[in-house]
């Protein structure tokens, strides 16, 4: 074996290593990034602690969850919009939701948001 071929080996080997610790690196970035979310799908805290400041929503007929995602976003309701619409998915509320005008406050999660845009759920409190 020359020197050439050597040389030809050992920075083949090289560029095989750096690009399987660029794979493992970039396979864990992204798993911490996807454990974050789910863990943030669960424990997110509201955007500012209470009394907070009350915001006037309109959830217009034909609003899907995204759309609702997008306006508690907007509104200033929520840090994170892809984050909300998981959070309105996973909510027991979410087949109760109706269009409407609701008064949510920045002191609340998106759970309670939903529950409060869930007029069923305010008659079994009610009651």
């Amino acid at each position: 074996m020359d020197l050439k071929q050597l040389f030809s080996t050992l920075i083949s080997a090289l560029i095989k290593i750096a690009v399987a610790v660029w794979l493992v690196n970039l396979i864990y970035q992204k798993t911490m990034d996807a454990y974050n979310f789910g863990y943030r799908v669960f424990t997110e805290a509201p955007v500012s602690p209470a009394p907070g400041r009350d915001v006037v929503v309109t959830v217009t007929e034909g609003k899907g969850y995204r759309d609702i995602a997008e306006i508690l976003y907007e509104k200033g309701l929520v840090r994170d919009k892809n984050l909300a619409f998981v959070q309105i998915l996973a909510s027991e509320h979410r087949e109760g939701m109706e269009p409407g005008v609701y008064t949510l406050n920045t002191s609340m999660t998106t759970e309670e948001m939903c529950a409060a845009m869930d007029p069923e759920d305010e008659e079994e409190e009610e009651e």
